[in-house]
């Protein structure tokens, strides 16, 4: 009994407690360390400023808190920001549509007046006598205006 005691004490029961101890501090330790994250390693930082700041009784400012907070808050800031960048990528894109659409409408513009002042093709010499509206005389050297473009 005294030899079982002695076996039970003296080897099995260090040898669990050494089992033990490789189990916690190296094969679920590894475990941990493959599962930790920058984002996990940045939420613990205002954990250990809160518990160094209480147990020191060092008072902590506000700014350092907020700092905690934010990093403790990563993710939430991080989706924040993208949404307010996107807020301002479609406002861009927004304002380059109308642009595009302004730069179109202007080159449209221009490609009919250009149609409409057709050199190419003149009026028939044999039509002499053409009805004037009265009352507006014609000056040559006033500037044509076509639609928002003039021509001088």
């Amino acid at each position: 009994m005294w030899k079982a005691l002695w076996q039970k004490w003296t080897i099995d029961r260090p040898a669990a407690f050494g089992e033990m101890l490789w189990d916690v501090l190296v094969v679920q330790f590894a475990a941990f360390l493959d599962k930790l994250t920058l984002r996990r390693i940045i939420a613990l930082i205002p954990v250990v400023l809160v518990i160094w700041a209480t147990v020191h009784r060092i008072p902590i400012p506000p700014e350092l808190m907020l700092v905690g907070d934010a990093l403790a808050y990563i993710d939430v800031l991080s989706v924040l920001l993208l949404v307010s960048i996107l807020g301002r990528v479609s406002t861009m894109l927004f304002m380059a549509r109308q642009a595009m659409a302004r730069v179109t409408w202007l080159a449209n513009c221009i490609v009919e007046s250009a149609r409409r002042l057709d050199f190419r093709h003149r009026r028939d010499r044999r039509v002499r006598h053409r009805k004037r509206l009265r009352g507006r005389t014609r000056d040559d050297d006033e500037p044509a205006a076509t639609s928002d473009l003039a021509w001088a």
